[in-house]
C-alpha cells in the first residue's frame, strides 16, 4: 500500500514538472494565460521587457516592433484593437519558437482546471493542492484500466474473441503506466513534441 502511495506521489510530481502537455500546450494561448497576462503588465508599464522571455532573441525584433505599435495607438477602441493584434502576434511567434502550431487566442477561463490549479499553486507557493488533483487522477486511471483488464484476464483463454478482449485491455493499461512512468523519469516531450517521443507500441 505505502508502494503504491509512493509510485502515485511520484507521478503527481511528475505532472507537475512536465505538465500535461495537450492541456499544457493550449494554456499559453488563452487571454488569462501567463503571455498574455505578462503582454498586459509590458503595455501598462510601457516597457516591452517582461514578454521578451516569452520569445527567443532572434524574435525580439519583430516583438518590440508589434509592442511600439500597440503602445502607440490612440483612441480606445482602437487601442483594443491593437493590443489584442499584439498578443495574437506575441503568443504566434511564442509557439513558433516551441514548435507548435497557433489557431487562435482563446477565451479566458478555457484553460483545463488542472493547470489553473497550476498557476494558482505557484502564486501561492503551495503546491499541495496540486498534487492531491493530480494524484486523484492518476489513482482514477489506474484503477479503472486495472479493473477493465483484470476482468477480462479471468476470461481470456475461453474464447479467441475474450482473448482479444483481453489483448485490447492489456494494451491500453499498460501504455497508460508506461507513459506515466516516462513522465516520472522525466522522458516526456514539451508541448507539440510528445507524438515524436511517444514510447513504441507493444507487439502481441
Amino acid at each position: 500500500m505505502k508502494a503504491t502511495r509512493r509510485f502515485v506521489t511520484s507521478i503527481a510530481a511528475l505532472a507537475l514538472t512536465v505538465g500535461i502537455y495537450s492541456q499544457a500546450s493550449a494554456h499559453c494561448d488563452t487571454l488569462d494565460g501567463p503571455v498574455v497576462q505578462d503582454a498586459r503588465k509590458a503595455l501598462s508599464a510601457g516597457d516591452v521587457t517582461p514578454v521578451l522571455k516569452w520569445v527567443q532573441a532572434k524574435d525580439e525584433k519583430t516583438v518590440k516592433a508589434a509592442f511600439k505599435t500597440a503602445l502607440a495607438t490612440q483612441g480606445k477602441q482602437q487601442q483594443q484593437a491593437a493590443e489584442h493584434k499584439f498578443f495574437s502576434s506575441l503568443v504566434r511567434i511564442h509557439r513558433a519558437g516551441e514548435g507548435a502550431p497557433f489557431t487562435g487566442l482563446k477565451p479566458a477561463g478555457s484553460v483545463a482546471p488542472v493547470i489553473a490549479q497550476a498557476d494558482k499553486s505557484l502564486q501561492d507557493g503551495a503546491p499541495a493542492p496540486l498534487i492531491s488533483m493530480v494524484n486523484e487522477a492518476v489513482s482514477k486511471g489506474i484503477q479503472e484500466r486495472y479493473d477493465k483488464v483484470a476482468e477480462a484476464y479471468r476470461h481470456k483463454d475461453e474464447s479467441v474473441q475474450k482473448g482479444r478482449e483481453f489483448v485490447a485491455a492489456y494494451v491500453e493499461y499498460t501504455h497508460y503506466v508506461e507513459r506515466l512512468q516516462l513522465d516520472a523519469e522525466g522522458h516526456a516531450a514539451h508541448h507539440g513534441e510528445q507524438k515524436k517521443h511517444a514510447p513504441e507500441k507493444h507487439k502481441h
